[in-house]
């Protein structure tokens, strides 16, 4: 298909050369050859009478001008695959759909097990990718390459929608053998414990907690770090540590595990989680039930326990 002279087959190439900024992966992702796809890169350059992409050393920087066209040409391939390429009926019984949400281990446990356990009773066919939080979060909402993003609300990406699910705040947890920690905590005592906290990803940053009480320049005495929220609370079992954790989370592993849950000591500012989607997504109607089946998630009383219908489908399948 042509539009003013140019096929439109040539944008979806087009974005692709953008995005990589590297012929040889673009040619991966278009699943083509190498010598075609320098081809396509000729015929845009010659369409748009602007080079595009120039070779500076190894790297291939992008012109003013495509700088200028990245968005714009993303957001017509997306607006065609939601208006053509999804279809209008939506039946959660037969699809068989693939949604990929990036989200922390922590609101795994809190919200999207809750609503995986939904999915599999009312849409058994589809299927549920997670992915762990990088720095590819903005760029992947933007490109369409995930359906969801599920994190705090001041990180979320500009220009899509998005809706709150939960405010959330800050709890200690302790081993239910630690003689030192009673039924609460005072600052003094806190300070002096050692602390099991996190830092995330390959330039390990600090978690939140830790950004806030360096800010209130509380320096804590850490003694065991991880990379994720849901080894936490193992890693004061049987010690005289602390960790100080999402409210939802601690209350969900202390309802199996040996722990206590008590007030932090120091005054966090409450945390309101959301989910964001691309907006070319907004209004698809699979797009709308998976929402629907993350909110019902949130709202789980009992987070991170099965609820009687799951009871009852095993039961069904016995």
């Amino acid at each position: 298909m042509r539009f003013n002279r140019l096929d439109l087959n040539l944008l979806v190439a087009l974005d692709a050369l953008l995005a990589e900024k590297n012929i040889t992966r673009a040619a991966r992702r278009l699943n083509l050859s190498q010598p075609a796809t320098s081809g396509v890169l000729a015929r845009l350059r010659d369409y748009f009478g602007d080079a595009l992409l120039i070779q500076v050393g190894r790297a291939m920087v992008p012109t003013p001008m495509a700088a200028s066209l990245e968005g714009a040409v993303r957001d017509v391939l997306q607006r065609i695959q939601s208006t053509i390429a999804v279809q209008p009926a939506f039946d959660p019984a037969t699809s068989t759909r693939h949604f990929r949400v990036i989200a922390s281990d922590y609101p795994v446990s809190v919200v999207l097990a809750g609503a995986a356990r939904r999915m599999a009773r009312e849409a058994p066919g589809a299927t549920l990718e997670i992915m762990m939080p990088g720095d590819q979060i903005p760029g992947a909402i933007e490109r369409g390459e995930v359906d969801m993003l599920i994190m705090p609300r001041q990180y979320l990406a500009e220009g899509h929608p998005s809706e709150p699910l939960y405010e959330e705040t800050y709890s200690c947890v302790v081993w239910s053998g630690n003689r030192q920690v009673g039924d609460g905590l005072t600052l003094a005592q806190y300070m002096a414990l050692g602390h099991v906290t996190t830092l995330f990803g390959n330039n390990r940053h600090p978690s939140l907690e830790e950004w806030f009480l360096k800010s209130s320049a509380l320096s804590r005495r850490i003694e065991v770090t991880t990379n994720n929220f849901n080894t936490l609370p193992l890693l004061v079992i049987g010690t005289e540590r602390v960790a100080t954790m999402h409210t939802r989370l601690a209350r969900m592993f202390a309802r199996t595990l040996p722990l206590r849950v008590v007030p932090v000591p120091v005054e966090f500012p409450t945390m309101i989680w959301a989910m964001q989607w691309p907006r070319h997504l907004n209004g698809d109607p699979a797009h709308a039930w998976f929402r629907e089946r993350v909110l019902a998630g949130a709202a789980d009383d009992d987070v991170g326990v099965p609820d009687p219908l799951w009871g009852e489908l095993a039961a069904d399948r016995a």
